[in-house]
């Protein structure tokens, strides 16, 4: 017979209530939230006053020796651990004992169930069984200690025969109701218990596998009921500020906010990433028993210094100025209300990162706040923490762990967003995440959160998409909503029925609530006629952009409207993403140029060289004319098949080192080249140019790579848009009377 790592124990209703009450069963969830409706109570105690098996419990032997952490006022330590049966035992003693339990809204009150001695029937206490004589309204009277058994019977006898008179028989089995209803406290259970010596791991694996009323229990559950036996205070102070998280209080500072409602589980597994750089909630196990993670053996001394790392951990965790200023991190990153958030794994593994950051690193509070925001939008763009999601939060702890000091933390953790946001992923990965219709996708949080970070509108409105979703306000309608480009009658009205086809989240656009209830079932080209009229070309091209609505988009086919926006939405959240960065125009992972053999080849239909940015090297004068020319030779390449241009090369080859625009520094330039880009070509531009700065000869020059746009780029000047295309190794403007038709087969038919 296979060895068990469990004995057998019998023991009676009234015994377990006095082991729990002495403490030596530790059951502190009278004052944790209580899951199970009175119903539920009122069927448990039914089957017990029946006779009938109501399942055996699990407990856990706890180390002798290891006793609670500031729990003076407790008359034994904890013998046994409750690993399943606590609400079942919960629910009894607070009935026998006649004790308040605290429910999920953190409100204490008393389980009431009311028996019925006449035809011995339980139920959930309400008026009308608080009006109805023939129940006993409380049985915890039964058991009070301030009163007899006796008592009970005669002031229910009393009750009923103020309505109506009783006879012989009924008094009999009323009595003898009363009295089946008191020995329930003899009711035998059977336990099974773990042996002290079992390994946490072991542990672990038989709670997780336990179902308890049709529930799988998890190892958060079980690591708070540890907390309560062992540190009473720590999960306490945990579970207020769960509470105060999700109850907005003006008078004083809390907590409370849009974004998240934390659970205590949640907020522990983030004190122990702080405190010991650990993701699995199993460590907590040998924390809070004193096993030393070395030796495997229970040693006071370890756990004295374990508890005050917890300690430490929980205490900054739970700093309200820490979580504010965290949260601040997320808005930052343009996730505005818990709507937008699509995993609260990343968003609080992002407060682990944050607070070791602060705490321990002493980052620069700037630089910190941009680099969680990055990191955080990065996560939850592309699901980090959703397939195993402690592996990879311990191997990510592990990377910031023993470096040197704040610069080597911030580096780490832009290091691990520049692997995960490759060239690949925003061109081909993210555009295929985007072919869905699930509304909880991380990508379609992103876009929205991108949406906020690029200032951008609602679609055919002037009101700014991040005032509209500010959590704030709470009018009756929703100031914004989200609206089916293709809407679905008309959809249907084509052929197209299948709801996974027309809920692509590509089909998909924010508009203030009148203009969607407006559109109806319309076509595209019949309803956006009348809305583009209220704004300009220019305005509505750069609503466009951010919308990411390709050109002619009101015509398209479906099917082919859905692809091309898909790779516009994620050029959208790229831009958002670099927005968010501080940085400029960037790829996030360049392919190597040979800028040599580049150089030496000369300029073509796809290569140019420019001397300089700004500076006219005849006159030493910065000159919007240069400038001009960077913007013509950008658009050409756009609008034809890319291409690459590089700044600080004469057109002969020679190298003339980009210090003669006199920038300040690097970023400096790129930010000016960013600028003009913005305010003088078509929005869409900024999404297909990428830069970056090479060494050449000794010089320093910049390497700006212009992809293949899809769609036409404008460039302004003196009010007028003109569009201008690559000619071998010239840029030329395209006479007005070609445009249409050059914009029909280049744009229209890619």
């Amino acid at each position: 017979m296979t060895k068990t790592i469990f004995s057998k124990v019998d023991y009676d209703l009234d015994s377990l209530v006095k082991f729990i009450e002495l403490g030596e069963i530790a059951l502190p969830d009278l004052q944790r939230p209580f899951v199970w409706v009175n119903a539920k109570v009122r069927d448990l105690l039914d089957s017990m006053y029946k006779g009938y098996p109501v399942g055996y419990l699990l407990f856990w032997q706890s180390e002798a020796g290891v006793k609670p952490i500031g729990a003076e006022n407790k008359q034994k330590a904890p013998r046994l651990l409750v690993v399943d049966g606590q609400q079942r035992l919960t629910s009894l003693y607070a009935i026998i004992q006649g004790a308040e339990i605290v429910r999920n809204n953190f409100k204490k009150e008393r389980i009431k169930i009311a028996f019925n001695p006449i035809n011995e029937k339980f139920a959930v206490f309400d008026a009308a069984i608080a009006r109805d004589k023939s129940y006993i309204s409380d049985i915890s009277t039964v058991w009070d200690k301030n009163s007899t058994l006796y008592s009970v019977i005669e002031n229910y006898i009393k009750e009923l025969e103020n309505d109506r008179e009783i006879s012989d028989k009924e008094r009999h089995n009323i009595q003898k109701s009363i009295e089946k209803l008191s020995i329930i406290k003899q009711y035998p259970f059977t336990a099974l218990e773990l042996a002290s010596d079992v390994s946490e791991e072991n542990i672990s694996d038989v709670f997780v596998r336990i179902n308890s009323a049709g529930k799988q229990l998890n190892q958060s559950d079980f690591i708070l009921t540890l907390m309560s036996v062992f540190w009473e205070e720590g999960r306490d102070n945990l579970e207020k500020f769960c509470n105060e998280s999700r109850k907005s209080d003006k008078n004083r500072q809390s907590p409370f906010n849009f974004i998240i409602e934390p659970t205590p589980g949640q907020l522990l597994r983030v004190t122990i990433g702080l405190g010991f750089k650990r993701a699995r909630l199993r460590h907590i196990y040998s924390i809070l028993r004193g096993k030393d993670f070395d030796t495997g053996e229970f040693n006071s001394e370890f756990r004295d210094k374990s508890f005050d790392a917890l300690k430490s951990a929980q205490e900054r965790a739970l700093d309200v100025q820490n979580w504010h200023d965290f949260l601040q991190c997320v808005k930052i990153a343009g996730f505005k209300s818990s709507k937008m958030i699509s995993s609260n794994i990343s968003l609080l593994f992002a407060y682990t990162l944050f607070l070791i950051g602060r705490t321990e690193y002493s980052c620069d509070e700037f630089a910190l706040r941009k680099v969680i925001a990055r990191f955080f939008f990065m996560s939850s763009l592309t699901g980090r923490y959703t397939g195993s999601p402690e592996s990879v939060m311990e191997s990510d702890l592990r990377k910031v762990v023993g470096l040197n000091n704040y610069d080597q933390f911030l580096s780490e953790l832009n290091r691990i967003c520049e692997i995960n946001l490759t060239t690949d992923f925003w061109n081909i990965n993210l555009p295929n995440e985007l072919t869905t219709s699930s509304t909880q996708s991380p990508s379609l949080y992103a876009y929205n959160a991108s949406l906020v970070l690029l200032e951008a509108p609602a679609l055919f409105s002037n009101i700014k998409i991040a005032d509209l979703l500010d959590p704030t306000i709470r009018a009756k309608q929703a100031m914004i909503q989200s609206h089916h480009l293709f809407p679905r009658g008309y959809l249907k009205s084509i052929g197209i029925t299948r709801q996974l086809d027309i809920n692509q989240i590509a089909n998909y656009a924010f508009l203030e609530y009148q203009d969607n209830s407006n559109i109806s079932d319309s076509a595209p080209s019949t309803y956006s006629s009348p809305l583009k009229e209220r704004f300009s070309d220019r305005e509505l091209d750069s609503m466009y952009h951010f919308h990411a609505l390709p050109h002619n988009w009101e015509s398209m086919e479906y099917n082919e409207f859905l692809i091309s926006r898909r790779h516009l939405m994620a050029k959208v959240i790229q831009e958002g993403y670099t927005n968010l960065t501080g940085e400029t125009i960037e790829t996030i992972s360049q392919a190597d140029i040979d800028l040599s053999a580049i150089i030496e080849d000369g300029e073509s239909d796809t290569i140019e060289f420019k001397s300089t940015l700004r500076m006219n090297l005849h006159t030493k004068k910065v000159d919007k004319r240069m400038e001009y020319s960077i913007l013509k030779t950008i658009a050409g390449f756009l609008n034809t098949n890319g291409g690459t241009l590089i700044i600080g090369v004469a057109d002969n080859g020679t190298p003339v080192g980009i210090q003669e625009d006199g920038f300040q520094n690097e970023d400096k330039m790129n930010l000016h080249l960013t600028n003009i880009i913005k305010s003088r070509m078509t929005p869409r531009a900024i999404l297909s140019v990428h830069s970056h700065f090479e060494d050449y000869e000794d010089n320093r020059v910049l390497i700006v790579v212009c992809d293949k746009s899809m769609d036409p780029i404008y460039v302004t000047e003196d009010n007028k848009e003109k569009l201008y295309v690559r000619e071998g190794p010239s840029t030329s403007e395209l006479p007005t009377s070609l445009v249409a038709k050059y914009i029909q087969r280049r744009f229209n038919n890619p």
